[in-house]
C-alpha cells in the first residue's frame, strides 16, 4: 500500500471554521476575551456541532485572525498531500456580526495568498449561504463574490429542510456573473433536495447528494449529466445521516456509476483530516491503490481549478501510482 499521505488530492468540500486548530482556538480566543476549554472533547453529534461552530464564530473578531487560520488551513492540508482546495467560507454572516462586511474575507484570502506562496496549495474560495437566512444576505454574499478575487463559487449549506427556491434568483445571477454554484443537497434531505439543487439552483456539484439513491430515475440523471457528488464519509457518520463507515453508500454510489469524490466536511471537528479520510475508506471498502488514485482523480475533474493545474495534479496521481 503507498502512502496515502503522499497521494495529491483535490479537497472540494471542507469548512474553514471546521479546520481550526484547538491551539490556535484557545490562542485567539484568550487574546478576544473568550474562554476556551482546554481540549476539543469528544465529538457527540449534533449538538456539539453547532456549539463548536458557535465557539469558533465568537472566537473570530480581528482580521489576523481570520489570516492565521486560514494560512493554517493550507499548511494543514499540505501535509495531508493536498495539492487544490475549495474551501467554504460563511464571509457574509462574519461581516455582519462584525461591522464590516468585508473584513472576514479579504484577511482570509490574504492568509490563503500567504499560504499557497509557503506550502504550494492552490485554494479557491465557494461562500456559503445558509437555507435559514435571508435572501438579502444572499445577495450579500454574491456581492462579496463579486468584488473579491479569488472566490470561485457561491451556493447555499445548512439545514436542508429549508427550501432553496427562494435564493434561485440569486444564483441565477452568480452564474450569469461567471461564478460557479455548488449547493449542500441530499445528506438530511432526499430526492427533492436534489432535484432542487440541479434544476432551478443551478449547481454543478452536489454538496454531499449521498441520498440520490433514494430515487433510481434521480440516479439516471445525476449520472447522465455528470453531476459530481462531494462524498464526505466520515461527517455523515458522525452527524448520524449514515450508520457507520461499513455502511456508508459510498461503493453503491460508486457502483451507481456516479461521479464520487472523497472529502472531510469537518476534519478539526472529527479528527479526520483528507488523507487519513482516504484512509478509512480504502479500509472500510477494501478499495486497492488504483482505486484511491481514481478517487483523487475525480476530485480533479470535479474542481474548478484551471486545466493547467488539473493536468498536472492527473500527472502527479499517475506517477504516485507507477512508484514501487
Amino acid at each position: 500500500m503507498r502512502d496515502l499521505l503522499r497521494l495529491p488530492k483535490a479537497h472540494l468540500h471542507v469548512h474553514l471554521e471546521s479546520t481550526v486548530r484547538w491551539d490556535t482556538l484557545r490562542d485567539i480566543g484568550g487574546a478576544n476575551g473568550v474562554e476556551v476549554p482546554g481540549s476539543g472533547g469528544t465529538f457527540g453529534g449534533f449538538a456539539a456541532f453547532f456549539a463548536r461552530n458557535e465557539l469558533v464564530r465568537s472566537c473570530l473578531r480581528r482580521p489576523g485572525d481570520f489570516r492565521r487560520i486560514a494560512y493554517e488551513f493550507c499548511e494543514d492540508e499540505a501535509a495531508q498531500g493536498t495539492r487544490y482546495a475549495e474551501v467554504s467560507f460563511t464571509a457574509a454572516a462574519h461581516g455582519e456580526r462584525l461591522g464590516d462586511l468585508d473584513m472576514p474575507l479579504a484577511a482570509v484570502r490574504e492568509g490563503l495568498d500567504a499560504g499557497r506562496e509557503a506550502f504550494g496549495v492552490e485554494v479557491g474560495l465557494l461562500l456559503d449561504h445558509s437555507r435559514r437566512r435571508s435572501v438579502d444576505r444572499a445577495w450579500r454574499t454574491l456581492d462579496l463574490a463579486r468584488r473579491h478575487d479569488g472566490v470561485v463559487a457561491v451556493g447555499l449549506a445548512g439545514d436542508e429542510s429549508y427550501p432553496g427556491d427562494p435564493f434561485t434568483e440569486v444564483f441565477a445571477a452568480a452564474r450569469d456573473a461567471g461564478l460557479h454554484v455548488v449547493h449542500h443537497a441530499g445528506e438530511g434531505e432526499g430526492a427533492a433536495s436534489i432535484r432542487q439543487a440541479i434544476g432551478p439552483g443551478r449547481t454543478e456539484r452536489l454538496g454531499h447528494g449521498i441520498r440520490v439513491l433514494d430515487d433510481p430515475d434521480l440516479v439516471a440523471e445525476v449520472r447522465e449529466r455528470r453531476i459530481p457528488l462531494e462524498v464526505c464519509p466520515s461527517s455523515n457518520v458522525a452527524l448520524g445521516f449514515a450508520p457507520s463507515l461499513a455502511g456508508h453508500p459510498l461503493p453503491r454510489l460508486r457502483e451507481a456509476g456516479l461521479i464520487v469524490t472523497v472529502n472531510t466536511d469537518i476534519p478539526a471537528l472529527i479528527g479526520t483530516p483528507l488523507a487519513t479520510e482516504y484512509g478509512r475508506v480504502r479500509d472500510a471498502f477494501g478499495y486497492d491503490d488504483a482505486t484511491l488514485a481514481a478517487l483523487a482523480g475525480a476530485g480533479v475533474d470535479a474542481s474548478f481549478a484551471p486545466a493547467s493545474t488539473k493536468a498536472r495534479l492527473h500527472r502527479e496521481i499517475e506517477s504516485w501510482l507507477a512508484a514501487a
